[in-house]
């Protein structure tokens, strides 16, 4: 039986390009997020990972539900499967990396290639919409 991580990610699109952050010593960059705890929300989740990530508060009332993703993750074993939940949302504050985030970019679909499986189906579709360049 495969294993499914459930995580949220927040979708933040400025000029074409989408936020994307690289974890302290990762090689890979993501999209902004990450796994629920407890019994949160996707929200209580989303609004959680971001303070931590990007140091900047999101408006829960402005977030709407974009799309979920799920894909094989390559480089664990056993068959995990990552389920992405993605949200815009407004925010208030600077957007920086905090301790967890080693470094983050503005990707266009040029810069596919460096994201994980499930984000590249983001990617895919944010491409098709006209929102991705």
């Amino acid at each position: 039986m495969s294993v499914l991580i459930d995580t949220v990610a927040w979708v933040r699109m400025e000029g074409g390009r989408i936020l994307c952050a690289r974890p302290r010593g990762k090689g890979v960059f993501y999209i902004p997020g990450g796994k629920r705890e407890g019994a949160e929300t996707d929200l209580e989740t989303l609004v959680r990972e971001i303070k931590e990530e990007l140091t900047v508060l999101l408006e829960p009332r402005t977030a709407v539900h974009v799309g979920t993703y799920e894909a094989d993750v390559p480089d664990l074993p056993g068959g995990a499967v990552v389920r992405m939940s993605c949200y815009t949302a407004d925010y208030e504050g600077t957007l920086a990396v905090s301790s967890e985030i080693e470094e983050m970019a503005w990707f266009s679909y040029a810069d596919r290639p460096l994201v994980p499986p499930v984000d590249q189906l983001l990617f895919d579709d944010l491409k098709a919409s006209g929102e991705l360049d």
